[in-house]
Formats: structure tokens, sequence, C-alpha cells
């Protein structure tokens, strides 16, 4: 690949910013969170309202059941950041970054769902799981030892794990443009490969279903940090095409459970949705689309695992309780902020403490990391 030299760094102005925090997918995380919490709340949670959601918010349903691809974007912004994250770092410096970023939110949640469960006399959605089973889940690797998940949302965090896994191997390895093109590369035609094969444990490995969107973000941080190149473009767009149909199937599967009066969306709104998404990473990746750094987003971005973690717990907990004495839009509207309220006050009193205390103390290092490297991480 020596005719493929490193494309000139981006605009010099990016520079400035020391790569830092970039407020903008601070907003774009917090957004798809909300996307998320929307689809739940509004066409998911039949048990939580003890009847279709999709019924009780028939306007809101074809554009609230699309929230289900808030994950997507999540996925795609971890794609960019995480990579941004391991460049340059020590596999020791990588793992704990993640581990600090991961566990002391989902410990917290995990928590809340066991009281809220083996406390209360909430019923939905109870995974029903023993003691045991909730200890199972406090490793993350519930999925590897065929327990069930405490809370749905889980499932994404044993995609991001795996993700994590692959990017440790790339940081033993050591980190380069050239080497995170050859990765890219490789992982796009393996999760093609894997697609067509379906072969249960590649499918485990190689996640054809969610590599093009990891693909797609990493692709895009090399745009960013090095500027446009034609393969780095080339990895974008394959991995949008692929993702059409990893989105559409994922739908589909959900249609078919639920079937389409209780997820009303539609084919064509799946692709503008995913296509918006990636043409929104774009101009991130791009500098066109900056916010200045501002206290109002970094708290947006904090929330966001905390809100994508409990927002469960809080619905179950509330809806029940709200839906006799309020119409469904103030229950659904008062759970959302109560849920929004609460995970900003965990990662200000829980998760930031706690992510403190297990974070080195910054002694006389080897190689010290530049200051802003500590913050850099904004996804789980």
């Amino acid at each position: 690949m020596h005719h493929h030299h490193r494309p000139r760094r981006a605009r010099g102005t990016r520079g400035t910013r020391g790569d830092g925090r970039l407020a903008e997918l601070d907003l774009l995380r917090f957004v798809a969170a909300l996307a998320v919490l929307a689809f739940h709340y509004l066409v998911a949670y039949a048990s939580v309202w003890g009847e279709r959601p999709a019924e009780l918010f028939p306007a809101a349903a074809p554009f609230a059941g699309l929230g289900i691809l808030g994950v997507e974007l999540f996925f795609v912004i971890s794609g960019f950041v995480i990579l941004m994250s391991a460049w340059g770092r020590s596999l020791g410096a990588f793992a704990r970054s993640r581990l600090v970023r991961l566990y002391p939110a989902y410990w917290l949640s995990l928590a809340a769902v066991a009281a809220l469960y083996g406390l209360t006399d909430a019923k939905a959605l109870d995974p029903r799981l023993s003691p045991g089973d909730y200890a199972v889940n406090a490793t993350m690797f519930q999925r590897l030892f065929g327990v069930t998940d405490a809370a749905g949302v889980y499932w994404s965090l044993w995609a991001e794990l795996r993700f994590y896994l692959i990017m440790a191997v790339l940081v033993v390895i050591g980190v380069t443009y050239g080497r995170v093109l050859v990765l890219g590369g490789l992982w796009l035609a393996a999760a093609l490969g894997a697609e067509l094969l379906g072969n249960d444990l590649l499918n485990e490995i190689v996640m054809p279903r969610y590599a093009p969107y990891f693909v797609a973000g990493m692709a895009l941080y090399l745009i960013h940090k090095h500027g446009s190149a034609w393969l780095p473009w080339l990895y974008v767009v394959a991995g949008w095409a692929m993702s059409l149909h990893a989105a559409l199937e994922r739908v589909h599967g959900r249609i078919k459970v639920a079937g389409f009066k209780n997820m009303p969306v539609t084919d064509v709104s799946v692709i503008v949705t995913i296509t918006v998404v990636f043409a929104v990473m774009a101009l991130v990746a791009l500098g066109l689309l900056r916010l200045r750094p501002s206290k109002v987003l970094t708290a947006l971005g904090s929330t966001t695992y905390p809100l994508y973690l409990l927002h469960s717990a809080v619905a179950v907990a509330l809806v029940p309780r709200l839906t006799g004495a309020l119409p469904p839009w103030l229950t659904a509207t008062v759970t959302a902020l109560a849920a929004i309220v609460l995970s900003y006050l965990v990662y200000t009193f829980a998760e930031r403490p706690i992510q403190r205390l297990l974070r080195p103390r910054r002694t006389a290092a080897a190689h010290p990391a530049p200051a802003v490297q500590v913050e850099k991480a904004s996804v789980p």
C-alpha cells in the first residue's frame, strides 16, 4: 500500500482543539439516547403502559419507532471516538480508560434493576433473574455464559465490548493510519462473508450487522485526523450500504414480532434515517458541523450513558404510577424528564466520583499524557 501515502492533515484549525472533547459528538450522543428513549416509551414498552404505546401515541409512533436506530448512531460515534481514544495509547492505558468509562454507570444501573424487581412489586420488563444471574450480569459478559441481560439495553454493550476487544488487538500491534485501513477493509470483507455464511460463532466474533457502523466511524476518524482520501471514503460508503441492509433487517425483525401496527416504521424512513446518520457524521469528520465546547454540551454528553442505561428502569417505576392520574403525553414527558435529571445526578454524584477514584493518579509517568487526553473518550 506504499502508493497510498497519508493524506495531508485536515484543516489546521482542528488541531488547536487538541482533539479533546468534540462538543458536536456530545450533542449527537445525547440525541441518540433520546431517540432510544422515545422508541421505548412511545412504541416498544407495551408491558409498562399496560396497552400498545403505538395506539396511545399514533401521530408520534412512525417517528419514535425510528428511535430504535439511535443505537446505530451510537455505534458510528463509537468507531470514531474509540479509535481516537486508542491512538497512541498503551494496551494498559486503553483498557483502563475503557473500564473506567463502562463499568461504574453499568453497575449502578444493574443495582437499580435488581432493586426494582427485588424490592418492589414491579412486573413490567422483569428479566426474572436469580441473584446468581445478576452477579454474572455484573461482569458484562453474561451473553458469553448464556445468562439473560438484566436490562434490554445491555445487548448493545455486548457489541461495544467485542469492538473494544478487536481494538485492543490493534493497540497491541500498534495503531497507525495504514493499519486502521487494513483492519477496516478486512473487517468489512469478513462481515460480508459472515452475512453470507450465517455461522453463529463467526457472527458473534465478526458482528456482520454492527461492523459497518464501527468501520465507518473509524474511517471517518481517519478523515477527521488526516483529511480526505479515497480509501476511507470508500469504507464510509460501503459501511453505509451494508448498514442499510443491517438496519432494515433489525427493523423487520421487530415488525415480525410486534406487528406493523405496533411498530409502524417504513423501509423508506429507515433508509432516510441511516443516510442522515452517516451524512451528519461525515459533516462532523469534515469539521463542517462544529459546536463551541460548552458546559451544557459536556453535561449532555456526560448524562448520555447513564440515561441510556437507566431510562427503562425509570419507566417501569413511574409510568404505571402516573398513568392513572395524567394523560399519556404528560406521563411520557414527566418520565423522560425524570430519567434525564436522575441520569445527570447519577453522573455527577456517583459515576464521576467513582471514575476519579479508579483513574490512575497522574504522577510523573514515563511519558505523561497531554491533559486533554483524560476527557477524550466521551463514548462508552
